[in-house]
Protein backbone atom coordinates (compact mmCIF):
# COMPACT_ATOMS: atom_id res chain seq x y z
CA UNK A 1 0.00 0.00 0.00
CA UNK A 2 1.42 3.55 -0.60
CA UNK A 3 1.25 6.17 1.87
CA UNK A 4 -0.78 8.91 1.40
CA UNK A 5 -2.71 7.08 -1.39
CA UNK A 6 -6.46 6.51 -1.72
CA UNK A 7 -7.54 2.95 -1.54
CA UNK A 8 -11.18 1.21 -1.44
CA UNK A 9 -11.33 -2.23 0.59
CA UNK A 10 -13.59 -5.68 -0.24
CA UNK A 11 -12.71 -7.79 2.98
CA UNK A 12 -13.37 -10.73 5.11
CA UNK A 13 -12.64 -10.54 8.62
CA UNK A 14 -13.36 -14.23 8.90
CA UNK A 15 -11.37 -15.48 6.17
CA UNK A 16 -8.18 -14.34 8.07
CA UNK A 17 -8.40 -16.93 10.55
CA UNK A 18 -8.27 -15.25 14.33
CA UNK A 19 -7.49 -11.88 14.38
CA UNK A 20 -6.70 -10.19 17.48
CA UNK A 21 -9.11 -6.81 18.24
CA UNK A 22 -11.22 -7.60 15.21
CA UNK A 23 -12.31 -5.75 12.77
CA UNK A 24 -10.92 -2.19 14.38
CA UNK A 25 -7.43 -3.87 14.25
CA UNK A 26 -7.96 -4.33 10.36
CA UNK A 27 -9.33 -0.83 10.22
CA UNK A 28 -6.43 0.43 12.30
CA UNK A 29 -3.71 -1.10 10.38
CA UNK A 30 -4.41 0.21 7.13
CA UNK A 31 -5.28 3.84 8.33
CA UNK A 32 -1.92 3.14 9.77
CA UNK A 33 -0.69 2.12 6.40
CA UNK A 34 -2.17 4.91 4.13
CA UNK A 35 -0.78 7.72 7.52
CA UNK A 36 -3.13 10.84 8.29
CA UNK A 37 -2.87 11.53 3.91
CA UNK A 38 -4.70 8.55 2.58
CA UNK A 39 -8.23 8.15 2.75
CA UNK A 40 -9.53 4.72 3.00
CA UNK A 41 -13.29 3.80 1.63
CA UNK A 42 -15.24 0.77 1.94
CA UNK A 43 -18.45 0.45 0.26
CA UNK A 44 -21.16 -0.03 2.91
CA UNK A 45 -24.17 -1.20 0.81
CA UNK A 46 -27.80 -1.93 2.06
CA UNK A 47 -29.45 -4.26 0.14
CA UNK A 48 -32.38 -5.28 2.20
CA UNK A 49 -33.54 -1.26 1.48
CA UNK A 50 -35.47 -2.94 -1.52
CA UNK A 51 -38.87 -4.01 -2.69
CA UNK A 52 -39.73 -7.59 -1.22
CA UNK A 53 -42.13 -7.80 -3.93
CA UNK A 54 -40.59 -6.35 -7.05
CA UNK A 55 -42.53 -8.08 -10.06
CA UNK A 56 -46.19 -7.05 -8.08
CA UNK A 57 -48.10 -4.41 -9.69
CA UNK A 58 -52.00 -3.36 -9.62
CA UNK A 59 -53.81 -4.47 -7.63
CA UNK A 60 -51.47 -5.22 -4.25
CA UNK A 61 -52.54 -7.51 -1.32
CA UNK A 62 -53.07 -6.36 1.90
CA UNK A 63 -49.84 -8.79 2.52
CA UNK A 64 -47.66 -7.45 -0.47
CA UNK A 65 -48.19 -3.91 1.04
CA UNK A 66 -47.52 -4.94 4.72
CA UNK A 67 -43.83 -6.44 3.30
CA UNK A 68 -43.27 -3.37 1.57
CA UNK A 69 -44.17 -0.81 4.84
CA UNK A 70 -41.29 -2.80 6.71
CA UNK A 71 -38.49 -2.06 4.26
CA UNK A 72 -36.24 0.98 6.07
CA UNK A 73 -35.63 4.12 4.65
CA UNK A 74 -31.98 4.72 3.99
CA UNK A 75 -29.80 6.74 7.07
CA UNK A 76 -26.87 7.41 7.63
CA UNK A 77 -26.53 4.91 10.81
CA UNK A 78 -28.21 2.21 9.20
CA UNK A 79 -26.41 -0.90 9.48
CA UNK A 80 -24.50 -2.60 6.53
CA UNK A 81 -24.35 -6.45 5.64
CA UNK A 82 -21.63 -6.09 3.94
CA UNK A 83 -18.94 -7.74 7.04
CA UNK A 84 -17.40 -6.78 9.88
CA UNK A 85 -14.52 -4.16 8.37
CA UNK A 86 -17.12 -1.93 6.69
CA UNK A 87 -19.04 -2.06 10.27
CA UNK A 88 -16.04 -0.85 12.01
CA UNK A 89 -15.56 1.76 9.00
CA UNK A 90 -19.29 3.21 10.25
CA UNK A 91 -18.35 3.25 13.61
CA UNK A 92 -15.44 5.13 13.48
CA UNK A 93 -15.98 8.96 14.56
CA UNK A 94 -14.16 10.46 11.48
CA UNK A 95 -16.00 8.66 8.69
CA UNK A 96 -18.15 10.03 6.25
CA UNK A 97 -20.95 8.38 4.12
CA UNK A 98 -22.51 8.67 1.04
CA UNK A 99 -26.72 8.44 0.88
CA UNK A 100 -27.66 6.29 -2.03
CA UNK A 101 -30.82 4.09 -0.52
CA UNK A 102 -28.72 0.67 -1.73
CA UNK A 103 -25.05 1.44 -2.83
CA UNK A 104 -23.50 3.85 -0.21
CA UNK A 105 -19.90 4.23 0.23
CA UNK A 106 -17.95 5.17 3.72
CA UNK A 107 -14.75 7.32 3.59
CA UNK A 108 -11.87 7.91 5.93
CA UNK A 109 -9.43 11.01 5.41
CA UNK A 110 -8.94 14.08 3.67
CA UNK A 111 -10.67 13.10 0.63
CA UNK A 112 -13.32 11.13 2.26
CA UNK A 113 -16.14 14.17 1.18
CA UNK A 114 -15.08 13.97 -2.41
CA UNK A 115 -15.68 10.38 -2.65
CA UNK A 116 -19.26 10.74 -0.62
CA UNK A 117 -20.67 13.72 -1.80
CA UNK A 118 -22.71 12.91 -4.34
CA UNK A 119 -24.18 9.67 -5.84
CA UNK A 120 -27.15 9.17 -8.89
CA UNK A 121 -29.71 7.44 -7.83
CA UNK A 122 -29.46 5.83 -11.15
CA UNK A 123 -26.64 3.73 -12.42
CA UNK A 124 -25.15 4.37 -8.44
CA UNK A 125 -21.74 2.56 -9.56
CA UNK A 126 -21.28 4.83 -12.80
CA UNK A 127 -20.47 7.91 -13.96
CA UNK A 128 -20.68 10.53 -10.88
CA UNK A 129 -20.63 7.75 -8.73
CA UNK A 130 -18.10 7.26 -5.34
CA UNK A 131 -17.12 4.59 -7.69
CA UNK A 132 -16.29 7.65 -10.71
CA UNK A 133 -14.47 9.72 -7.69
CA UNK A 134 -12.51 6.82 -6.71
CA UNK A 135 -11.02 6.15 -10.57
CA UNK A 136 -10.44 9.57 -11.05
CA UNK A 137 -8.25 9.74 -7.69
CA UNK A 138 -6.54 6.72 -9.36
CA UNK A 139 -7.09 4.84 -6.38
CA UNK A 140 -5.91 1.34 -5.37
CA UNK A 141 -8.12 -1.72 -4.70
CA UNK A 142 -7.54 -4.12 -2.33
CA UNK A 143 -9.32 -7.52 -1.55
CA UNK A 144 -8.69 -9.02 1.38
CA UNK A 145 -9.66 -12.41 1.49
CA UNK A 146 -12.17 -11.76 -1.24
CA UNK A 147 -12.73 -12.56 -4.95
CA UNK A 148 -13.34 -10.58 -7.68
CA UNK A 149 -17.16 -11.16 -7.15
CA UNK A 150 -16.53 -8.61 -4.17
CA UNK A 151 -15.06 -6.22 -6.44
CA UNK A 152 -17.70 -3.69 -7.27
CA UNK A 153 -15.46 -1.74 -9.67
CA UNK A 154 -16.16 -4.48 -12.01
CA UNK A 155 -19.73 -3.13 -12.16
CA UNK A 156 -18.24 0.04 -12.59
CA UNK A 157 -15.77 -0.95 -15.40
CA UNK A 158 -19.26 -2.62 -17.10
CA UNK A 159 -20.70 0.71 -17.06
CA UNK A 160 -18.21 1.72 -19.50
CA UNK A 161 -19.50 -0.97 -21.98
CA UNK A 162 -22.23 0.17 -24.58
CA UNK A 163 -24.26 -3.22 -24.51
CA UNK A 164 -23.64 -3.33 -20.43
CA UNK A 165 -26.54 -5.85 -18.87
CA UNK A 166 -28.90 -3.76 -16.50
CA UNK A 167 -31.04 -4.23 -13.94
CA UNK A 168 -33.90 -2.16 -12.18
CA UNK A 169 -33.38 -0.94 -8.25
CA UNK A 170 -36.77 -0.21 -6.33
CA UNK A 171 -36.49 1.39 -2.73
CA UNK A 172 -38.34 3.46 -0.62
CA UNK A 173 -37.03 6.96 -0.56
CA UNK A 174 -38.42 10.57 1.16
CA UNK A 175 -39.94 13.29 -1.65
CA UNK A 176 -41.01 16.09 -0.23
CA UNK A 177 -41.22 14.00 3.13
CA UNK A 178 -43.65 11.69 1.67
CA UNK A 179 -42.09 7.85 1.47
CA UNK A 180 -42.47 6.70 -2.06
CA UNK A 181 -41.12 3.41 -4.14
CA UNK A 182 -38.22 5.25 -6.39
CA UNK A 183 -37.31 3.15 -9.63
CA UNK A 184 -33.72 3.44 -11.00
CA UNK A 185 -31.47 1.85 -13.82
CA UNK A 186 -28.20 0.33 -13.31
CA UNK A 187 -26.16 -2.02 -14.24
CA UNK A 188 -27.04 -5.47 -13.99
CA UNK A 189 -25.40 -8.34 -11.55
CA UNK A 190 -22.67 -10.31 -12.47
CA UNK A 191 -23.40 -13.94 -9.96
CA UNK A 192 -20.04 -15.22 -10.65
CA UNK A 193 -20.34 -15.46 -14.56
CA UNK A 194 -17.73 -12.94 -15.77
CA UNK A 195 -16.20 -11.07 -12.83
CA UNK A 196 -13.90 -14.30 -11.57
CA UNK A 197 -12.65 -14.97 -15.42
CA UNK A 198 -12.23 -11.32 -15.66
CA UNK A 199 -10.08 -10.95 -12.21
CA UNK A 200 -7.99 -13.64 -12.95
CA UNK A 201 -6.91 -12.67 -16.39
CA UNK A 202 -6.28 -9.18 -15.11
CA UNK A 203 -4.05 -10.67 -12.65
CA UNK A 204 -2.13 -12.84 -14.99
CA UNK A 205 -0.94 -9.37 -16.79
CA UNK A 206 1.00 -9.21 -13.50
CA UNK A 207 -1.07 -5.93 -12.55
CA UNK A 208 -1.99 -7.26 -9.34
CA UNK A 209 0.24 -7.80 -6.11
CA UNK A 210 -1.00 -10.76 -4.15
CA UNK A 211 0.23 -12.06 -0.70
CA UNK A 212 -1.17 -14.31 2.07
CA UNK A 213 -1.88 -12.56 5.88
CA UNK A 214 -3.23 -15.05 8.16
CA UNK A 215 -5.18 -17.57 5.79
CA UNK A 216 -6.73 -14.75 3.96
CA UNK A 217 -5.15 -14.19 0.36
CA UNK A 218 -5.02 -10.46 -0.57
CA UNK A 219 -4.99 -8.91 -3.64
CA UNK A 220 -3.76 -5.26 -4.51
CA UNK A 221 -4.30 -3.24 -7.78
CA UNK A 222 -4.40 -0.42 -9.48
CA UNK A 223 -7.84 0.96 -10.13
CA UNK A 224 -7.56 2.65 -13.43
CA UNK A 225 -5.83 -0.15 -15.11
CA UNK A 226 -8.05 -2.24 -13.75
CA UNK A 227 -11.26 -0.48 -15.20
CA UNK A 228 -8.90 0.12 -18.42
CA UNK A 229 -8.60 -4.01 -18.77
CA UNK A 230 -12.19 -5.08 -17.65
CA UNK A 231 -14.03 -2.33 -19.78
CA UNK A 232 -12.27 -4.25 -22.78
CA UNK A 233 -12.29 -7.33 -21.31
CA UNK A 234 -16.00 -7.22 -20.37
CA UNK A 235 -17.02 -5.72 -23.96
CA UNK A 236 -15.34 -8.42 -25.75
CA UNK A 237 -17.59 -11.63 -23.75
CA UNK A 238 -20.93 -9.40 -23.53
CA UNK A 239 -20.88 -8.83 -27.49
CA UNK A 240 -20.18 -12.75 -27.52
CA UNK A 241 -23.48 -13.46 -25.78
CA UNK A 242 -25.14 -12.48 -29.05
Amino acid sequence: MRAGSVLIVHASLSAFGTVEGGADTVVGALLDCLTPTGTLAVPTFTPEVSDPHPQVEQPISDKVMAARDEVPLFHDALPSPMGAVPAAVLAHPDRLRGSHPQASVAAIGPLAHRITHQQPLAYALGPGSPFDALHELDADILLLGVGHNRNSFLHYAETRVPHHRRKLRRFPYLVDGQRVWVEAHDVGDDNGTYFPRVGAEFAATGQVRSRTIGRAECRLMNSRALVRFAAERLGELLAAEG
